[in-house]
């Protein structure tokens, strides 16, 4: 190529060709802030590992409620000081349409506290509890929620219970919670709230089965006992290797 058509050749280059390999070039050329951009995403920048994840602690479940646990509003102060000191909380909250499937009296002759066979296994029958929007299924009023990062409502579908902050009783549905920790880099969770041998047992079951460390605070917890389901349920915790603090 000769030297007037090269020339012609360079100044024929659109200018957006042009422009797009200057941008390349800046794109290609080290930022002084990129190495600690990229430190920063490989420490998951000030994200903790740990979480306490508060259970239910809801006024139906308390003294007055329709399904209340003995004492279940003594637990709110010391959760309160335990929601203080953990930098990540979250929260779950039992969210039931008014026909759930699993109050007794949706299921005619049947009596709460029974026992019915749905398609995912046995199910225990409940009072009417923790209706969606109603005064029930409000958290205690004493209890300083609004730290929470997250609120994890359960039991919303009708055909289905959620004892566990992880899964409904089918075991198959998730709710997400799992794959929310994930993302925030926290594989230790603390469990707190009502009731130890149902809510709060099968979230730590879950929980150590998903492959997080997993403590119940049971100080911080109250049982319903239903037919010796409180040692039942501590049992098999243990078992599972959760920490009984």
């Amino acid at each position: 190529m000769t030297g007037g058509n090269a020339a012609r050749a360079a100044f024929s280059t659109p200018f957006a060709t042009f422009r797009a390999m200057r941008v390349s070039q800046s794109l290609l050329t080290p930022s002084p802030f990129w190495p600690n951009f990229c430190a920063g995403i490989g420490d998951g920048f000030d994200m903790a590992e740990e979480a306490l994840i508060v259970i239910d602690v809801q006024n139906d479940f308390c003294p007055g409620g329709s399904l209340a646990v003995t004492e279940g509003d003594k637990i709110v102060p010391l959760i309160n000081e335990m929601i203080a000191g953990f930098e990540h909380v979250v929260l779950t909250q039992d969210w039931h349409p008014a026909n759930h499937s699993s109050f007794a009296s949706q299921h005619p002759g049947k009596e709460p506290f029974g026992t019915i066979e749905m398609p995912y296994g046995p199910q225990t029958l409940w009072p009417d509890h923790c209706v969606q929007g109603s005064g029930g299924a409000a958290f205690h009023p004493a209890l300083k929620w609004a730290k929470a990062e997250l609120v994890i409502r359960k039991g919303f579908r009708r055909g289905i219970d959620s004892y566990s902050a992880f899964h409904e009783n089918d075991r198959k549905t998730p709710t997400g919670l799992a794959g929310y920790l994930r993302e925030r880099g926290i594989g230790k969770i603390t469990l707190a709230g009502l009731a130890t041998d149902f809510c709060v047992a099968y979230s730590a079951l879950d929980a150590v089965s998903l492959g997080f460390d997993v403590t119940v605070r049971l100080d911080a917890c109250r049982a319903i006992d239903l037919g010796g389901s409180l040692e039942t349920m501590l049992g098999r915790m243990r078992d599972a290797g959760v920490t009984l603090a």
